[in-house]
């Protein structure tokens, strides 16, 4: 039997990236998967057929992360849509770099709504369905202790604010037998940060290993903490990022 059998998963942001691989990884482990995009139907369509074809159930969700009553409708849909809820995955996330006196406000609200009132809102409404056992992963960045370049002060406190959030979550659930545990990627090789970007050689540079991570370093940590190898882990962070942050 596989360690996530029975098990049912939502993951925000999960029809690319990190997401998608967390949402495959979690799927071969026997969980069925309901995950959330933006806009892209055709990306996350053929993801979900990848789900089927692994015999689990697949559910892909339009949802605007930056809408509290889509953030909320989200998680509701994926619990009637799978029959239960197990297991929430806060990916979805937004990075936008600039130097600080030429970030607006929307610049701001956006990226707080996205990297922390979002994660904040779906966490609160999987309170109604995660049993004990259950586990809430928050996906931050290392960048939130290491900030290497300029440019990245916004990005870089909306992840801190998940230190807080993850400790605070931890200290409040624990006695419900809910986990909560921050994972915090380094430079991981995706569409949106490619190994071969024109930055690249910069970040492996830093790196002791010196090279980026493939999603599914980052994948088989999460399915890792949500399986019986976490039941004992809760309120941490864990970092993979190849050594950077050392």
């Amino acid at each position: 039997m596989n360690p996530l059998t029975g098990k049912a998963a939502l993951v925000t942001g999960g029809s690319r990236g990190i997401g998608a691989a967390t949402v495959l990884r979690l799927a071969r482990e026997g969980a069925d998967v309901a995950f959330t995009f933006t806009s892209s139907h055709h990306r996350a369509e053929a993801l979900a057929e990848q789900v089927r074809e692994l015999g689990r159930t697949a559910v892909a969700l339009q949802a605007d992360s930056t809408d509290p009553a889509q953030v909320r409708g989200a998680v509701d849909d994926a619990a009637a849509r799978l029959g239960r809820l197990d297991i929430l995955v806060n990916s979805a996330g937004v990075m936008i770099p600039g130097a600080i006196e030429k970030l607006s406000v929307d610049d701001i609200d956006r990226t707080f709504a996205l990297n922390v009132r979002a994660v904040f809102l779906t966490a609160q409404e999987a309170l109604r369905y995660l049993p004990e056992g259950g586990r809430i992963i928050i996906l931050g960045s290392n960048v939130a202790d290491y900030t290497p370049f300029p440019g990245m002060a916004l990005y870089a406190s909306s992840k801190s604010a998940l230190h807080g959030l993850t400790r605070g979550l931890a200290r409040e659930l624990g006695p419900r037998g809910i986990n909560t545990v921050l994972v915090q990627p380094g430079p991981t090789d995706t569409d949106a940060n490619p190994a071969d970007g024109p930055q690249a050689h910069r970040m492996r540079d830093l790196t002791p290993l010196g090279r980026y991570g493939r999603p599914d370093d980052i994948a088989a940590m999460i399915a890792h903490l949500a399986g019986e190898g976490g039941r004992h882990i809760t309120g941490t962070t864990i970092t993979i990022d190849g050594g950077l942050n050392t």
